[in-house]
């Protein structure tokens, strides 16, 4: 690898995604060669310098792995434990690979998740001019009205920006599909609650051209090289 900005390198050697290594660096737990490294820009050659991440050598030829998880409810999408939470990072014992997911859901929501060492590929997936849209099934208490879908399909203020859904279909009596690309913090949940909806379950189904299947929740497995492509079809 050639001599490259800091934060590009961290990424690309599965450290995190993009965002977070910038994060590490401004947080000052970067050293390159003893020295703290506070500027995500700064450009280093890893064959000529020693890289680490809170004390930690970093390896940039780490073998990139990439698996397809049905999450289970009860987990959080982070690599920093707090108290006795469980981590989806937990359930891929044995793996010998530094992994992180990519993008979140959060802990009440199941479903698809991308979990992997390739920071590369995960700025791919999460970066906005991808324009990946992502699917959800949502299950209500009540039954999902016409009033309840238009309510949706207009959309709702989340942080101060109106987001607006790709689309909204009924499944079934209690059960609706939204598909969303903005990438809010728990957006589907809004949309729904703010339609007059209590949720049951939340579940994502697609990222993107990359569906969840039957994979049992709690399940992972590797993911094919033409998967990962498919998402961005």
């Amino acid at each position: 690898m050639d001599k490259n900005r800091l934060s590009k390198i961290l990424a690309w050697a599965g450290v995190a995604s993009r965002r977070t290594c910038e994060e590490l660096i401004f947080a000052g737990k970067v050293t390159v060669d003893g020295k703290v490294i506070t500027a995500p820009q700064t450009m280093v050659d890893p064959s000529e310098s020693e890289i680490r991440v809170e004390g930690s050598v970093v390896q940039c030829e780490e073998e990139k792995r990439t698996f397809l998880l049905n999450k289970p409810r009860g987990y959080i999408c982070s690599n920093k434990r707090v108290g006795t939470k469980k981590l989806v990072i937990d359930l891929f014992k044995g793996v010998e690979a530094r992994l992180f997911t990519v993008g979140r859901l959060d802990r009440d929501t199941t479903g698809l998740l991308i979990v992997t060492n390739d920071g590369y590929f995960a700025q791919q997936v999460i970066h906005p001019s991808s324009n990946i849209s992502k699917e959800y099934l949502v299950k209500t208490i009540e039954e999902v009205s016409e009033d309840h879908l238009k309510k949706i399909s207009k959309g709702t203020l989340i942080e101060g920006k109106w987001i607006r859904p790709c689309s909204v279909t009924k499944v079934r009596k209690g059960t609706v599909k939204i598909v969303v690309k903005e990438g809010k913090k728990r957006e589907v949940r809004y949309l729904a609650q703010n339609a007059g909806l209590s949720i049951l379950s939340l579940k994502r189904i697609r990222i993107g051209g990359l569906r969840l299947g039957s994979l049992e929740e709690g399940k992972w497995r590797e993911m094919h090289e033409r998967e990962k492509t498919s998402i961005f079809q």
